[in-house]
């Protein structure tokens, strides 16, 4: 009603705190890379080691600690960011990978699926906040989107993988070249074209979950299904190590830590450039 008092805006979602994502160098895309492929090579060492609804329940249970302990941060830190991230990784994939073992869902339905999932929480994320842009995560309600956003590129990413891997009969090897291709489109665009840097950005960011994943199925999966027959487990402990001694070192250097932009205003933030 017109000369009523907006109602006020919630404290937790609003306040200010510094910005909890890292900054876009050359190490967020290797680890990006790296906790892609360690998801999917987790989430199908666990599912054929262990009950797979345990697996599923446990893999639930780390993420949402995972989470929690990223949302308790007042800043951004390496290591419970990161951890965050793999934990999406390994349940993302389960998440979509019930879809089709448990449910019968064909991959390309839920490659659907999981786009429209996603492309919904961009629409509800730009008409909140006005920006999709990853400088701008300081706030809980846009860590939230953020991070709602990472689990549905994840979910869809894994069905893609499979849909081209398995529909497609592209095999796990032609599918990690198809996608290493995909993955230069927004590169060369963003270099020489000028296209826009967020979308350029997500658009990177969807594609590197299949590639990854493809590329943790080369190595892991038996020469019978088109692998290299290295086995998931050790897969998961070879990409386990490296992302431990990438993240100690961003962690030491903290050579990735965005500088401060809180005073910037609350909704139309300028657009950043990618870096690295």
């Amino acid at each position: 009603m017109a000369g009523m008092p907006a109602p006020p805006r919630s404290p937790r979602l609003h306040f200010r705190l510094a910005l909890r994502v890292p900054e876009i160098t050359a190490f967020f895309w290797i680890i990006k890379a790296l906790s892609t492929a360690m998801g999917e090579s987790t989430s199908d060492f666990l599912v054929h080691t262990i009950d797979p609804v345990v697996a599923v329940a446990g893999g639930f249970v780390a993420f949402c600690v995972a989470l929690a302990l990223q949302f308790s941060m007042r800043r951004y830190m390496a290591w419970t960011y990161w951890f965050a991230v793999v934990m999406v990784g390994v349940f993302g994939t389960m998440a979509a990978d019930v879809l089709h073992v448990r449910f019968g869902v064909a991959y390309a339905v839920s490659s659907v699926l999981y786009g429209v999932v996603l492309a919904a929480v961009f629409v509800a994320w730009d008409r909140t906040e006005r920006t999709l842009s990853i400088h701008t995560i300081n706030t809980a309600r846009r860590e939230a989107f953020y991070w709602a956003a990472v689990v549905s590129t994840f979910a869809m990413g894994t069905a893609v993988g499979d849909l081209t891997a398995t529909t497609f009969h592209l095999g796990y090897f032609g599918s990690m070249a198809l996608f290493a291709g995909i993955i230069c489109i927004p590169a060369i665009g963003y270099r020489f074209f000028r296209w826009n840097a967020i979308f350029s950005f997500w658009f990177a960011y969807v594609v590197t979950r299949p590639l990854g994943a493809s590329c943790a199925d080369a190595l892991g999966k038996p020469k019978s299904l088109g692998g290299l027959g290295i086995g998931d487990g050790k897969v998961t402990l070879i990409l386990t190590g490296l992302i431990v001694i990438l993240v100690a070192h961003l962690a030491t250097t903290r050579i990735d830590v965005q500088p401060d932009r809180r005073r910037v205003p609350a909704r139309r933030d300028p657009e950043p450039e990618i870096r690295g």
